[in-house]
């Protein structure tokens, strides 16, 4: 079988500055795997470069063997939440809507089973009773949930998500992971970028650890030790230790 995602020989630049180097991986499916790495390890990019958001120098990316054109359908992307303009005047019904857009042909407006499938997302989410709402009247983990409720409705195969934990609240969090494990029971394959490293081992099954070049890959239990994390993040892995122990005793 063709693996959900294979990455071969990428390289991503930015102003003609190498990002991301000579990146080779498979990664296999109904896991959640977690994309591990510092602050400019280029984690977004990877996924940005996945989803064919940006020019590559070199390599490819496929979708069960396919180019991303002609696997998009199969994606679903759940973006930063800052890199989303919140003032949109529209409701939280009709980002979740949006979702389902990709199976419509041009001009197409959304069937009643559309719709429906929106709102089962939303109830999915805990989140119908705010179907109505601006957007921007919604809190930081409530806008979380929308975003992935919008996920939901294109019922992909293949979920990659930026950031998902950052600025909502516990319960948020217990949430969104409870929906990750049900979307892995169901087949789905799902990428988490992902930075609180004391629950790496509780949310995935395989890390992807990350810091311009692929450090290691593989299941959870094998790959996250102290010494790959300290191949990934250098001198500044104690620190993040630290804070790490500090979040777990306020837990």
């Amino acid at each position: 079988m063709e693996a959900p995602i294979e990455v071969h020989d990428l390289t991503v630049a930015y102003r003609k500055k190498p990002v991301l180097w000579n990146i080779d991986f498979e990664l296999p499916e109904s896991k959640i795997i977690g994309l591990i790495g510092p602050n400019g390890a280029g984690k977004s990019t990877l996924i940005k470069a996945i989803m064919g958001l940006l020019p590559t120098v070199s390599g490819f990316v496929k979708i069960y063997g396919k180019p991303i054109k002609d696997a998009r359908k199969r994606v679903a992307y759940v973006p930063q939440r800052e890199s989303v303009d919140w003032d949109f005047p529209t409701s939280a019904f009709d980002v979740v809507l949006m979702g389902r857009y990709g199976n419509l042909s041009l001009f197409q407006r959304p069937t009643k089973a559309d719709k429906e499938i929106a709102y089962e997302s939303l109830k999915k989410v805990g989140m119908e009773e705010y179907a109505d709402r601006q957007i921007s009247q919604l809190s930081g983990g409530q806008q979380q949930r929308i975003f992935l409720a919008r996920s939901l409705t294109q019922n992909a195969d293949v979920y990659l998500m930026d950031e998902p934990f950052v600025g909502v609240d516990a319960s948020t969090e217990k949430a969104i992971i409870s929906l990750l494990k049900e979307l892995k029971d169901r087949g789905k394959t799902v990428v988490v970028v992902h930075h609180d490293l004391h629950t790496v081992r509780e949310y995935f099954d395989w890390v992807l650890l990350l810091n311009m070049r692929l450090v290691k890959i593989g299941p959870t239990k094998e790959i996250f030790t102290d010494e790959n994390l300290k191949l990934t993040y250098g001198g500044k892995l104690n620190l993040l230790s630290e804070m790490a122990e500090k979040v777990g005793e306020h837990r």
